[in-house]
């Protein structure tokens, strides 16, 4: 059995183990107010980092799971140290260069670092677009050596090809994976395989569930714990207890053959796709350390016989519905309250609906851009039930193209601009039942079109594609849509 884990560059400057330590259960610890003492915390870290575990995933939630890191690194030559890696993960709203370099500086401080190994960065709704801004103050404090590397968390193919194509250099995107959850298998892998973005997988033993401790178990009805409140909304979505209860027992014996746990095998499915870089395995501090059964991951590898018993179990299942990272972003939220309450209290339009002056009945929305006041339209206008939104194209604030040339980049923006529209005029992507598209290029019809696809694959509204010729500037598509709200 190895001694240490398995390592692997996700950077030239930065190799990590390919098991993390995820510390997001300091803050289910600390919930009722009770904090951890950071050198005891620090002490629990480095034990497992003098077994090789010395990679830790944490963010700026996770309660103080940043200041116990800060102590652990404290005690390192900043050559030799562990890699940290956090998260920053703001509420909606202007981001400014002020706002991101506090937010940055924030993290730095609270680590003791001058430098952060990889920042992650979660934003909680695409309608409103400065996380494009946030994301390039963010690469230009990368420059600045603030940042060593930048990641990006629970974002969708969509989105992570949108951010890479208006020229953010992404290392990884740290999403769910697991047995259950398998989102990342398809559209998010196959963007990593073309781009080189590797994939830090959490969720990947469900909170604890994948393992012998609920093999053949009944269901459980009162769970005590953040984590695994989260994923007990995953297994009811996927189908519920008795299909994974079908998982377990397909993993069982896979583990039987192996002479592993379930664990394990929940672990290294994840671990052998090519995108994934690590897995993140919680560590909770003081108890449940695993270290050793955790190092038999890589005593193993599945064979053609393991897969198909555990895709025989997966055929009994629900895929997870959406794409990553639509758990916090889209109903059902699949969080630990069934909600985004414990996260944040709102999330701002960043439109403002405006009554149209001696027309009862009928508002306006306006998104800033300088083609609207010279040309005399407004981005959307509502009128009784009907939405009516003009052609849009991938302008960010008053005149800047978004992913220049790429078309199916610009349609991801452009119809994120357009739920945004519609949202402050009180509707919604369900209420449209019309949209047209206008390309550049026929032969751009295909990103595009999935672009579309991933906005309207449940509403199915009424739609046209053509071929307009040439389109001002660098834009490739323009999207024009018409709803009614019911």
């Amino acid at each position: 059995m190895a001694k240490r884990p398995d390592r692997i560059a996700i950077t030239k400057d930065l190799s990590i183990s390919r098991l993390v330590c995820g510390l997001w259960q300091v803050a289910d610890i600390e919930k009722n107010g009770t904090v951890i003492d950071p050198d005891k915390g620090a002490d629990a870290l480095q034990a497992y980092t003098r077994d090789g575990f010395d990679t830790f995933d944490m963010a700026d939630h996770y309660g103080s799971a940043e200041v116990i890191t800060g102590r652990l690194l404290a005690r390192y030559d900043s050559n030799a140290r562990p890699v940290a890696f956090t998260k920053w993960c703001p509420e909606p709203g202007p981001m400014t260069a002020d706002v991101v370099r506090r937010g940055v500086e924030e993290r730095l401080s609270r680590l003791g670092v001058d430098s952060i190994d990889l920042l992650q960065f979660h934003w909680w709704s695409f309608e409103h677009p400065a996380w494009l801004d946030a994301l390039h103050e963010m690469q230009r404090l990368r420059e600045e050596g603030l940042i060593g590397a930048l990641g990006l968390t629970n974002f969708d193919a969509g989105h992570l090809s949108l951010a890479l194509a208006d020229g953010i250099e992404i290392a990884t995107n740290q999403v769910s994976f697991s047995l259950v959850d398998r989102r990342a298998a398809g559209a998010l892998s196959d963007l990593c395989a073309k781009s080189g973005v590797k994939l830090l997988a959490y969720g990947t033993l469900c909170g604890g569930f994948l393992s012998e401790k609920w093999l053949d178990r009944p269901e459980p009805v009162n769970i005590p714990d953040w984590s695994r409140s989260k994923y007990k909304r995953f297994i009811d979505t996927a189908g519920g207890w008795d299909a994974f209860q079908g998982i377990l027992r397909a993993a069982s014996g896979i583990a039987v053959k192996h002479s592993v746990s379930i664990s394990n095998v929940a672990s290294r499915w994840v671990l052998e796709h090519n995108a994934v870089a690590a897995t993140i395995v919680g560590a909770r501090i003081g108890e449940n350390e695993h270290r050793d059964d955790n190092l038999k991951v890589f005593s193993f590898a599945l064979d053609g016989e393991d897969h198909a018993a555990l895709n025989a179990a997966f055929a009994k299942t629900h895929p997870i519905p959406g794409d990553c990272g639509d758990e916090y972003r889209k109903p059902p939220f699949l969080t630990a309250s069934g909600d985004l309450s414990h996260h944040l209290d709102a999330i701002p339009s960043i439109y403002t609906a405006v009554p149209v002056p001696g027309r009862p009945g009928r508002s306006r929305v306006s998104s800033g851009s300088i083609w609207e006041p010279i040309a005399g339209y407004s981005r959307a206008v509502r009128i009784g039930s009907r939405i009516l939104v003009s052609g849009t194209t991938a302008t960010h604030g008053a005149d800047r193209c978004v992913a220049p040339k790429n078309a199916g980049a610009q349609a991801t923006y452009i119809l994120d601009k357009i739920a945004a529209s519609i949202s402050a005029l009180g509707g919604s992507m369900e209420d449209v039942v019309r949209t047209r598209i206008y390309l550049r290029d026929a032969n751009q019809w295909e990103p595009v079109s999935r672009a579309h696809g991933r906005a309207f694959s449940l509403v199915l509204p009424a739609n046209t594609l053509i071929e307009a010729g040439n389109l001002i500037g660098d834009y490739e598509v323009e999207i024009e849509v018409e709803a009614i709200c019911d």
